[in-house]
């Protein structure tokens, strides 16, 4: 972990190369629903010329060292392997000047011992998307058959582990997800995995402005407002048992597994708690620099909005750093932290989640302020819980000592001991 506070602030596209076609159709996508915005067509594909504006121009407006192509979708592999390799082609020119990092976020559904050799050797992280256990993955994420999906992404998963590429998971957490925190776990531990994120599932019923356009979940709001009904899907986890469900996981985590197994969701708290800037937008204090580009080259303020109105433009004609500052100062990056009802500006925990998306601000505080995150209670009950590891945590790394030497000090008084031995050892 290193402090970026003299570091320039880089920009972040996350590109959707045949923008939402996927061969799953998961009960709480958001994204499958935006072939809306495309009512003509019947492929989405990105074309040469998309993709070498693209990489060209991501690659000159990007102030830091490195970049970071990120390719999602839908579904990314849908593509085949020849778009990757022709990617790559246009990238080579470009290698003397910046570090080129790709990321490839995929179901893992149709991995091959082919995809997987080409991803190792071309360095590709790969987040893959596995909910859990057979019982909790199959729940929501079947085929467009109508056909259960575990089998096919276990598969692709151990493809990718027997050709050593690197990769993380990506699990989704329902409703009835939220129950099972320590089954979940364990299922991950067993397969092998030592990364992995918690994405919580949100999503809002239907409003009467997402029908007109053909959308099948309401329209995010505008970051700190109150403008939609704030019915949630009956696949959305529920805010407390959501809280429930990562401390019963930091729990097991914290007392045998640091240094072993890397929780993101526990990582990005840690960072917080060390005063460095989030490393996702998420929990940053502002957003905007994280955008989203579709196949045709339009590029949106976040890959939440993708909608008519959120569109900054296209690649082909379009400056990418004159787009990113479109996004924040018209209002929705800085509305992130000023559009904060007052409740939560008095929080004690505020550093940790600066309200959280602003997707899932749609709810009111007890003084009946809107533009209350939807899982505050759950937020706020996680880390109210957690702050008394992150100390240790925090004088441990102060004092070059190794992380996982928490897990020696968790159990009862010796949380209070250790705080108290390091205490006084900074004081000398």
């Amino acid at each position: 972990m290193s402090n970026t506070a003299n570091s320039p602030q880089g920009l972040h596209i996350v590109a959707k190369p045949n923008g939402p076609a996927c061969n799953l159709a998961c009960d709480y996508c958001f994204y499958t629903e935006k072939q809306a915005l495309f009512p003509e067509k019947t492929n989405c594909r990105m074309t040469d010329k998309v993709l070498r504006a693209y990489i060209s121009k991501y690659i000159a407006a990007q102030p830091t060292p490195e970049v970071e192509f990120v390719w999602q979708g839908g579904e990314p592999t849908l593509l085949g392997l020849s778009f990757f390799k022709k990617a790559l082609e246009m990238q080579k020119p470009f290698a003397g000047r910046k570090i080129i990092k790709n990321t490839l976020q995929t179901n893992g559904t149709l991995l091959t011992d082919e995809w997987c050799a080409f991803l190792k050797g071309n360095n590709f992280l790969v987040g893959i998307s596995l909910d859990g256990p057979r019982e909790i993955h199959d729940r929501y994420r079947k085929d467009r058959g109508g056909r259960e999906t575990f089998g096919r992404v276990i598969r692709g998963l151990r493809l990718l582990q027997k050709h050593g590429v690197e990769y993380n998971v990506m699990a989704c957490v329902a409703r009835e997800t939220a129950g099972r925190p320590l089954e979940v776990y364990r299922f991950f531990k067993g397969e092998g995995v030592e990364f992995i994120q918690f994405f919580p599932i949100v999503e809002r019923v239907q409003d009467e402005r997402a029908e007109e356009i053909g959308f099948r979940l309401g329209t995010p709001p505008v970051p700190g407002l109150d403008e939609a009904d704030s019915k949630v899907t009956p696949w959305s986890v529920e805010p407390e048992p959501y809280g429930d469900f990562l401390i019963a996981v930091f729990d097991e985590w914290v007392r045998n597994d640091v240094g072993k197994i890397f929780v993101m969701n526990f990582e990005w708290m840690l960072n917080a708690w060390m005063g460095y800037a989030s490393p996702v937008c998420v929990f940053a204090k502002q957003c905007g620099r994280s955008i989203v580009m579709e196949h045709d080259g339009d590029v949106y303020a976040c890959d939440h909005y993708v909608y008519p109105e959120y569109r900054l433009g296209n690649i082909l004609d379009g400056n990418p750093l004159k787009m990113i500052s479109g996004s924040i100062t018209v209002g929705f990056g800085a509305a992130k932290e000023t559009a904060l009802p007052g409740w939560c500006r008095e929080c004690d925990v505020l550093v940790l989640c600066w309200g959280g998306c602003p997707k899932h601000r749609f709810t009111k505080t007890f003084g009946d302020e809107p533009g209350l995150n939807y899982l505050c209670p759950g937020y706020k009950k996680f880390f109210n819980y957690s702050k008394k590891h992150l100390r240790v945590f925090r004088q441990l790394l102060e004092h070059n000592l190794p992380a996982s030497k928490v897990m020696d000090a968790v159990k009862g008084p010796l949380v209070i001991k250790l705080n108290r031995r390091l205490s006084t050892k900074t004081k000398k």
